[in-house]
C-alpha cells in the first residue's frame, strides 16, 4: 500500500488551519499528557497507524512508561490511569463512537466530576481534530514513516 497523494503539499490554507487547531489543543488546560493519551486512544480506535506512531512517540518523549501506553487499548482493565484520565478516555471512546453508537449519557456524569465546562470543550476539540487527522491519513493511505521527519 502506498499513499494516494502527499497531503502535506496540498491545500496549504486547510493544512495550516488543521495544524493550528492541533497546536491550540496541545496548549489547552487539560494538560499535554492527557491531550496525547486522548489522541493516541482515538487513533487506536480508528486504526490510524500514522497517528498511533506519532502520539506514542510524543508520550515516550514526555517520559511515559511504554508498558502503561501498551495497556491504553485496554484502559478499563489497566491500573495505570488516574480517575481523571479514565473519565477523559471514556468520553473520547463515547464521542468517537458517534454516530454509530451513543454512550455519551453514560460517560457524562463522571466527566463532569473531573472536568470544568471549558476543559470539556477543549477535550471535544481535541477529539474532533484527531478524528479529522485519522480520517485524512486513513483515506489517503498515509504510511507510518520509517524515519519520522524532525519534529514529528
Amino acid at each position: 500500500m502506498s499513499a494516494r497523494l502527499n497531503l502535506f503539499t496540498l491545500a496549504p490554507a486547510n493544512l495550516k488551519a488543521m495544524v493550528n487547531l492541533s497546536m491550540t489543543n496541545r496548549q489547552s488546560s487539560i494538560g499535554e499528557r492527557l491531550f496525547e493519551l486522548v489522541q493516541l486512544r482515538v487513533s487506536q480506535q480508528n486504526g490510524c497507524g500514522v497517528c498511533i506512531d506519532m502520539h506514542w512517540r510524543d508520550l515516550i518523549k514526555q517520559g511515559a512508561d511504554p508498558r502503561h501506553l501498551n495497556s491504553l487499548a485496554a484502559w478499563r482493565e489497566s491500573p495505570f490511569f488516574s480517575e481523571r484520565e479514565r473519565a477523559a478516555l471514556a468520553w473520547a471512546d463515547a464521542v468517537n463512537a458517534l454516530p454509530h453508537r451513543d454512550d455519551t449519557d453514560a460517560a457524562w456524569p463522571t466527566l463532569r466530576e473531573h472536568f470544568s465546562e471549558n476543559e470539556i470543550a477543549e477535550l471535544g476539540y481535541t477529539i474532533a481534530a484527531i478524528r479529522g487527522w485519522n480520517v485524512l491519513n486513513l483515506s489517503l493511505r498515509n504510511q507510518i514513516p520509517v524515519h519520522p521527519a524532525p519534529g514529528m
